[in-house]
């Protein structure tokens, strides 16, 4: 977590400040719930409410003795509150603290994340209906293969995002957990009740086995979660660099007046952003794995999963909200030229309508083995002729395929219209 891919919002979240205020508030319900049903003196949560603190350097000077951060912690609030410290924590373990303040931090970090895929969504609605209609070429394997548009590819990122939001919100359900059971999860110590109020006020559910932790397993979907939809940045990322390509450079990022390109070279203008998001993506994706080998721990619990979410959690909610962000810029800043679009599709004289023609010849009696092989030695010869001549052309002298089709149905076969008959209908699908 750097402040270069930082957005404050995120990065707030994971500051020691919010930490031990979520602490203190866990601490402070707790409290409430154990005087209510007359556990400790009612005297406590008032004084936790009225005076309880905490002072982050003073933590830290205490951890570097006791070497247990709970303890650095509650002993910086016993410095606020007074005598009626000896009642905080009563009967919890430092899982009870910690894994209920996580999950209200994975709580917070994934409303921002929602909130970012909703922009993503409404930037890409946006460009969506602009280019319902700019036919371009679509491409497999990265060779032109048939007509689509612009605003159908589009849809397709659209729907990706909108899985995405889908996902996050089981994910942010499925972390959104309150586990406060004692040693061993067995209650012990702890009335259930308690529990339940903690739970209910941080708008939390209860954990129905928590063992001494909550169960990874909920981390490791949360943290999968991340990776998905970091791939799905990706994915559009690497749609944008290719189609700036300056032997394609049918789309473009916005580049701003007096930006530069290159030290080297004053003409470029590379598609860094792009670029950027793919590298951004990896490091989210990156937290994946450490995420699901902490669902393994010792019996009731080990802290091996302590550290790695001390590190993966920060520096892929943050990356992640970064890269949704900068993501959005690109979407709505996106330079797109239909010309070259149109120009390109040109470009191989014609053999986008292989299929159509091909369809044609077996509607009309020859066997589809056949049509195959009438289209596709018209078609070599496009391809050897650097599309100096046309299919259209090819296929007008071959005999097989003028004895076939009407000049009325040949002439049918060589309409872009075909091809964007149904976009509409998918589009509105997508975007309902």
């Amino acid at each position: 977590m750097i402040p270069r891919y930082s957005r404050p919002d995120m990065a707030g979240i994971w500051e020691p400040e919010n930490r031990f205020k979520i602490w203190l508030e866990v601490e402070t319900l707790a409290c409430e719930k154990m005087a209510d049903l007359g556990i400790i003196p009612k005297s406590v949560p008032v004084n936790l409410r009225e005076k309880g603190g905490f002072d982050v350097a003073r933590i830290d000077e205490i951890e570097l003795e006791v070497k247990h951060d709970v303890i650095a912690f509650l002993t910086s609030v016993a410095e606020h509150v007074g005598e009626d410290s000896r009642y905080v924590h009563q009967g919890m373990t430092s899982s009870d603290l910690i894994d209920t303040s996580f999950a209200y931090q994975l709580k917070q970090a994934a409303d921002i994340l929602i909130a970012d895929l909703d922009g993503i969504l409404d930037a890409l609605k946006k460009r969506i209906e602009e280019h319902r209609n700019t036919l371009c070429i679509g491409r497999s394997h990265g060779i032109h293969a048939e007509p689509t548009t612009f605003g159908l590819k589009l849809a397709g990122h659209y729907c990706a995002f909108k899985r995405a939001k889908q996902r996050l919100e089981t994910a942010q359900k499925d972390i959104s957990v309150c586990a406060m059971s004692g040693a061993v999860g067995t209650y012990a110590t702890l009335d259930p009740e308690i529990e339940a109020y903690v739970a209910e006020k941080l708008g939390l559910q209860h954990e129905m086995v928590s063992t001494q932790v909550i169960p990874r397993d909920r981390h490791a979907m949360f943290f999968a979660t991340l990776g998905v939809i970091a791939s799905s940045i990706e994915n559009f990322a690497v749609e944008i660099r290719h189609l700036q390509r300056s032997e394609v450079r049918e789309a473009e990022e916005f580049f701003s007046k007096g930006q530069k390109g290159s030290s080297a070279m004053p003409h470029k203008r590379n598609p860094i952003l792009s670029e950027n998001l793919t590298g951004l993506a990896r490091i989210v994706r990156s937290a994946v794995i450490p995420a699901m080998e902490n669902v393994a721990l010792w019996h009731e619990r080990d802290i091996s999963h302590s550290s790695v979410e001390r590190m993966i959690a920060p520096d892929a909610t943050v990356t992640l909200d970064f890269a949704l962000h900068r993501l959005k810029g690109l979407i709505e800043n996106l330079l797109v030229y239909p010309d070259t679009m149109q120009a390109n599709l040109e470009k191989l004289g014609g053999l986008v309508f292989s299929q159509r023609t091909m369809l044609a010849l077996t509607q009309n009696g020859v066997s589809r083995e056949d049509a195959y092989v009438i289209i596709q030695r018209n078609a070599m010869k496009v391809w050897e002729c650097n599309a100096k001549t046309t299919l259209k052309e090819f296929l007008s002298q071959d005999e097989d395929v003028t004895n076939a089709l009407s000049d009325e149905a040949f002439e049918a076969i060589f309409d872009y219209n075909h091809y964007t008959k149904n976009i509409d209908d998918i589009i509105d699908r997508a975007i309902a």
